[in-house]
């Protein structure tokens, strides 16, 4: 063992020996190659023999060797800092992944919270906000009838409103719908309703471009001077009709479908229903009115969160009206949703309110195509009205005379031989054509409006103005001004100068403006 150990020791000895030589042999050589006395040393010995050659070639050496010890220098501060630099970055890395680490862990904690305070919105007697807590009914009341019994999880599903809603409804008697009113009766009753009840004074024939928009779109744009009305209107037609409106306020951050019908949490595993979509249900139990105000709709872009209810509502067939809300299908999903889709329901409206300023998005010409603008520019005038009752109208009932005018007040053939010849004049001076929806809509409207007390010219009037000459906006108006004067001179020769009062004041008015 004693020989063992020797061996172990010499042998081992050989390797430590050679590379205490090298780390050794490396120090020194760094304290020599840094050795400053000594380079003064040796140019002290050898300065006495020097000529001026000598002298300058000393010194150059003497400025070479100097250079380079600079460079060892400068590049092993680079070394060092580089060194330094990478290490606090992996600590600051290491931190940072940590950091993002607890922020998730907080988002996916403020997302549950988020959704606990959004079903205390929904059931705020409930005191665990996440999932309703089931109770027995003998608990409750031994004598709680079948309508009384708490809802299950199983019950509920992912849709919480929705089947409220069913609940709500399973034994849903009818109301007693006025089945003799007419149109005009309509018109005056809400006018005097809205003057006796709410204080709101709108001209008659407001309320009647109001009501014959319902014949032709399911979109209406309530458009004007802040202050004059627009959002009141449909909130007091549906006090009027005894079935509230429902006022969705948009917002800026706007800008797909999940603002109108809502959207599946994958989380809560629970589809955050809006109001929107829990009264677009509604209405597939009833046969009531419902209006939903879009309130400030152009205060974000309406075409990016309307673009999938604008191209639904222009299927030819109500049955093709159907929205996708989740991919496949639950077994506790409401009872009108199948397949994960549900039909929208034909009773609905949707009512837009604008205000053009700074603050808001120009509406396109997709969405004014589908839509029907009713221009609110001016205050309501105090006129004196009855008390008027609230009326109990039907949607079946409304449709039936919308129907009745279009077949009594049907426009006139006199009537589109002029719109054709005039959309022939406008392609040729204009660039412009009225285009196959905006005729299907005037024959809808105008029939409409007569049948609510006005005259034929001049709904034929408003949808000229509205849906034809509002166009004249984007074109360049500086190069076709003097075409107007021809545009309503032409205009006064089809139907008398004494017509068509608001297209051609809304010409000149635009005219006025370059």
């Amino acid at each position: 063992m004693e020989s063992l150990a020797l061996f172990i020791k010499d042998f081992t000895g050989v390797f430590v020996g050679g590379l205490w030589k090298i780390i050794t042999g490396i120090f020194f050589g760094i304290v020599d190659v840094f050795n400053i006395p000594k380079y003064i040393k040796v140019f002290g010995e050898y300065k006495e023999n020097f000529g001026i050659l000598e002298w300058v070639l000393a010194i150059l050496v003497a400025i070479v060797v100097f250079a380079l010890l600079i460079v060892i220098l400068v590049f092993l501060f680079l070394l060092i800092r580089k060194y330094i630099h990478n290490r606090v970055n992996l600590v600051s890395r290491a931190e940072m992944m940590e950091e993002m680490g607890n922020l998730n862990r907080e988002i996916v904690k403020l997302t549950r919270e988020k959704e606990r305070i959004l079903a205390m919105k929904v059931n705020p007697l409930d005191p665990s906000p996440e999932f309703p807590v089931v109770k027995p009914a003998e608990e409750e009341n031994t004598e709680a009838t079948e309508e009384e019994k708490p809802l299950t999880d199983e019950d509920i599903g992912r849709f919480y409103k929705l089947k409220m809603v069913d609940r709500q409804y399973e034994n849903y008697v009818a109301p007693v719908y006025n089945k003799d009113i007419t149109l005009p009766e309509i018109c005056d009753m809400f006018r005097n309703f809205a003057c006796s009840r709410m204080g709101l004074f709108y001209e008659i024939k407001t309320i009647r471009l109001f009501l014959a928009s319902f014949a032709s779109t399911r979109l209406l744009i309530l458009q004007g001077i802040s202050g004059t009305g627009k959002t009141s209107l449909p909130y007091a037609f549906g006090k009027f009709t005894q079935n509230d409106t429902t006022i969705a306020s948009v917002q800026p951050s706007w800008r797909d479908r999940t603002e109108i019908f809502g959207y599946f949490n994958e989380f809560t595993k629970r589809f955050n229903e809006t109001e929107v979509l829990k009264k677009m249900y509604e209405a597939k139990y009833t046969d009531d009115v419902y209006l939903t105000i879009l309130d400030e709709m152009n205060i974000a872009r309406v075409e990016y969160y309307f673009a999938e209810l604008l191209s639904i509502l222009e299927m030819p067939t109500r049955d093709e009206w159907v929205v996708d809300l989740v991919p496949s299908a639950w077994p506790t999903d409401p009872k009108m949703v199948v397949e994960g889709r549900m039909t929208l329901p034909q009773n609905m409206w949707y009512i837009g309110t604008a205000n053009n300023d700074d603050s808001t998005f120009a509406i396109t010409d997709k969405v004014y195509d589908r839509a029907m603008p009713i221009d609110i520019n001016t205050k309501g005038k105090y006129f004196d009205a009855p008390y008027t009752e609230n009326l109990s109208l039907s949607f079946t009932h409304l449709e039936s005379m919308f129907d009745e005018a279009k077949d009594k007040y049907r426009v006139s053939q006199e009537s589109l031989d002029k719109i054709a010849e005039l959309d022939d004049y406008v392609i040729e001076h204009f660039r412009l054509a009225f285009g196959n929806r905006i005729v299907k809509q005037l024959k809808d409207f105008v029939p409409a409006y007569v049948g609510c007390g006005g005259t034929e010219i001049d709904g034929l009037d408003y949808v000229l103005k509205q849906k034809v000459f509002r166009k004249f906006e984007s074109l360049n108006l500086s190069f076709i001004r003097d075409e107007i004067d021809g545009l309503i001179s032409y205009m006064d020769k089809m139907f008398g100068k004494q017509n068509m009062q608001e297209s051609k004041e809304y010409l000149l008015r635009l005219k006025k403006l370059y």
